[in-house]
């Protein structure tokens, strides 16, 4: 006998005991709730049930709603719906709803624990076929394309964990997909349906930081005009993703520590806390263990978000996987540039194959774009840029190398050389200089320059992917 994880959703105390009696002394482990709103907890939680034994009427909610609204969380779940009503409308609405069966009150023993067996077999069934499937090579996944090895695994990862309800740290090099992974993870869950808020806690001010995370209430601060429910209430239900976590101040990781732990959050300005239920999800390019030893980062924070680890690997390691992305990214924008291609050319597929990508896919990205803009004929002729797009592998340990170094004022008649240029201009010369400086240390330099390291990196990408 297949022995199941079992949760009865019953509003009558007797009934609900009366079934966990008979589940249970067939050999099941059970749960028991009273109430839609327990019912949903359980549904959203981290305990996954193979049966769910649900009333239609029960006092704060129907079950046909819940069985509807709940669909992804309870797609690996096989629901039998119990209720007094016989009705073959309701018995139909339940099965397109993806009740696995229909048992009307009062219910017979051996009928009740027949239909739980053979629930059961059917959900194992189920996820062995999932399995199969996932042994197979893959060459495209939620957003992903390749099928190296390396990708495969990554493919596996996300897929173990998709349903957990951990944190999960994403690390990789600038370009490598990161926030593609976190979507991933939120689409393959049980969460998927439910919000997905991104924030890049890089691109915003570090005084304007926790009001995007936490929200604010209308007269908090200056600017401050109206109530702002903040990202993470804003994915209540789902999952909140903050990438570049390790640009957040340090007196923001306490606040979000105390969020991690309370599942509470605080608006700025407000009087009380209030709860969200949200995972989640977080992506640097750094090495976070390196920021924790620097000082820069909290210990006790980087182990409370780094439950789940997930390393993205670089393009340079993926193989064929440059000419499949290549090949997508071609018929991609040369559908939205209206433009026909036959493929690249011969010197294009050799070119792509021996670069080594330092800014991964974005970069890949961009030059693919370029070319399918500015090139003509039936096949694509890929020119590569002379600099990085992004940052190269040693940003990872906050190094990187950078173009070659612009004309300075220095060489051509001192300050007054500035009179006549862009501040564009002028700020990719003390970028630049800065950057020789701290011998290519894009991290230093911004640091010295009292900007963030993500804003030199997107300054970077501007300059050198332009004509």
């Amino acid at each position: 006998m297949t022995s199941c994880r079992v949760l009865i959703v019953e509003d009558s105390a007797s009934l609900a005991m009366s079934y966990a009696a008979q589940v249970t002394q067939a050999g099941h482990s059970v749960e028991v709730c009273g109430t839609g709103a327990e019912a949903v907890e359980f549904f959203t939680g981290q305990q996954v049930f193979d049966v769910v034994l649900l009333d239609l009427q029960l006092p704060d909610a129907n079950g046909l709603d819940l069985l509807k609204d709940y669909a992804a969380a309870l797609s690996d779940t096989s629901v039998i719906v119990i209720t007094a009503d016989g009705s073959l409308s309701r018995a139909v609405d339940a099965m397109r709803l993806g009740a696995y069966d229909f048992i009307v009150k009062p219910v017979n023993s051996e009928r009740l624990l027949t239909t739980v067996r053979n629930a059961a077999e059917r959900g194992i069934l189920a996820r062995e076929v999932k399995a199969v499937r996932a042994t197979k090579k893959k060459d495209r996944f939620h957003g992903f394309v390749g099928d190296s090895t390396l990708m495969q695994a990554v493919y596996r990862s996300i897929e173990n964990i998709a349903d957990s309800g951990a944190t999960v740290f994403i690390t990789g090099e600038s370009g490598t997909g990161k926030e593609v992974a976190a979507e991933a993870i939120h689409n393959s869950g049980r969460r998927a349906g439910k919000p997905f808020v991104a924030l890049n806690c890089g691109a915003i001010p570090e005084n304007l930081l926790e009001s995007e995370i936490f929200g604010h209430v209308k007269g908090a601060f200056t600017g401050a005009l109206e109530n702002r429910i903040g990202a993470a209430k804003e994915a209540d239900g789902g999952t909140l993703f903050l990438d570049e976590i390790c640009e957040m101040e340090l007196k923001l990781q306490v606040k979000l520590l105390r969020f991690l732990q309370t599942g509470m959050i605080q608006r700025v300005g407000a009087s009380k806390p209030e709860a969200v239920n949200v995972r989640v999800l977080c992506a640097t390019n750094r090495n976070p263990a390196l920021e924790v030893a620097e000082g820069r980062f909290r210990e006790d924070l980087y182990y409370r978000l780094n439950v789940i680890p997930l390393q993205l690997p670089p393009l340079r390691e993926r193989g064929d996987d440059v000419l499949q992305i290549a090949n997508a990214f071609a018929e991609r924008f040369a559908r939205e540039e209206g433009r026909e291609i036959d493929g690249l050319t011969p010197a294009s597929r050799d070119a792509i194959t021996a670069h080594s990508w330092p800014g991964n896919v974005r970069e890949l990205q961009n030059t693919i774009r370029r070319s399918i803009v500015m090139g003509s004929g039936p096949e694509l002729s890929v020119t590569l840029s002379a600099g990085p797009v992004s940052p190269p592998p040693g940003e990872h340990s906050g190094t990187a190398a950078h173009a070659p170094l612009p004309d300075t004022p220095s060489q051509h008649g001192g300050l007054a050389q500035f009179s006549s240029m862009t501040m564009d201009s002028i700020e990719q010369i003390v970028i630049a200089q800065r950057i020789e400086k701290m011998d290519g240390n894009v991290t230093k330099a911004a640091r010295s320059l009292e900007i963030s390291p993500s804003t030199v990196y997107r300054k970077l990408e501007k300059w050198n992917a332009a004509p």
